[in-house]
C-alpha cells in the first residue's frame, strides 16, 4: 500500500515535470519570435510564392493577377502571397505571410503548342503567321506555298525556338514548369564598360 502511494506521488511529480517543462519550452518559442516589415526581408528569410497556395492560373500557366509590362508587354508582374521564415512575423498582416511583386511572363492565349503544329502541318498555307498575328507574311507564304517551302522550316525552327512570338508582344502559353525561354536583355545599367587597365590583363 505505501509502495503504490509513493509510486503514484512519483507519478504525479513528473507529470508535473513534463507540464512545466512544455510551458518553458512554448514561452521559449514566444520569445524566439521577431515582428518585423516583412518587404525588407532578403533572399532565404523568405520563400516566394507560399508552396501551400496554388497561385498559378491554369489557364495561363503563370501567376494569377500577371499584369501586362509597361516597357516590354510579356515582362509583367504579379502580386503573390510570400511566408517568411519560422519566427518571423510580419507587421503588415501579423503572422508569417505577405504580398510581393513577382516577375511573371504576360500570356494572352496564344498557345505555344498549337503555333508549332500550324507551323509543321500547315505552315506552307500561312496558318501559323495568320495564328500569331501576322497576316502580312501569312498571305505572302500561302501565295508562294511557303516560300517554297523554305519559309515553312524557317518558321518552324524560329517558333520552335521561341524568337517568333505573338505579334501583340505577349509570351507564349506554355506549362508553368515547362520549356520556357528568358531572354536576358543588355541595357546601360548591365553593359559592361571598358576600364582603364584593361590593357594589363594577361
Amino acid at each position: 500500500m505505501k509502495a503504490n502511494i509513493m509510486s503514484s506521488a512519483l507519478y504525479i511529480k513528473i507529470c508535473l515535470l513534463f507540464i512545466f517543462l512544455e510551458v518553458k519550452s512554448d514561452e521559449a518559442k514566444r520569445d524566439n519570435t521577431v515582428h518585423v516589415d516583412c518587404s525588407t526581408l532578403r533572399l532565404g528569410q523568405y520563400i516566394c510564392p507560399d508552396p501551400s497556395k496554388n497561385q498559378i492560373d491554369p489557364d495561363t500557366q503563370q501567376f494569377i493577377g500577371c499584369t501586362q509590362g509597361k516597357e516590354i508587354p510579356s515582362e509583367g508582374e504579379a502580386l503573390v502571397m510570400c511566408k517568411a521564415a519560422d519566427d518571423i512575423i510580419c507587421n503588415e498582416t501579423n503572422n508569417s505571410t505577405f504580398w510581393r511583386k513577382m516577375p511573371c511572363k504576360w500570356t494572352n492565349g496564344y498557345s505555344l503548342e498549337i503555333a508549332l503544329l500550324l507551323s509543321v502541318f500547315l505552315g506552307m498555307f500561312g496558318l501559323d503567321r495568320f495564328y500569331l498575328g501576322y497576316p502580312g507574311i501569312g498571305l505572302a507564304k500561302l501565295c508562294t506555298l511557303g516560300f517554297m517551302f523554305l519559309g515553312q522550316l524557317l518558321d518552324i525552327m524560329l517558333i520552335a525556338a521561341q524568337v517568333v512570338g505573338p505579334s501583340d508582344g505577349s509570351a507564349y502559353v506554355i506549362p508553368y514548369f515547362g520549356a520556357g525561354v528568358t531572354v536576358i536583355r543588355s541595357t546601360n545599367e548591365t553593359y559592361l564598360l571598358p576600364q582603364a587597365d584593361w590593357h594589363n590583363i594577361t
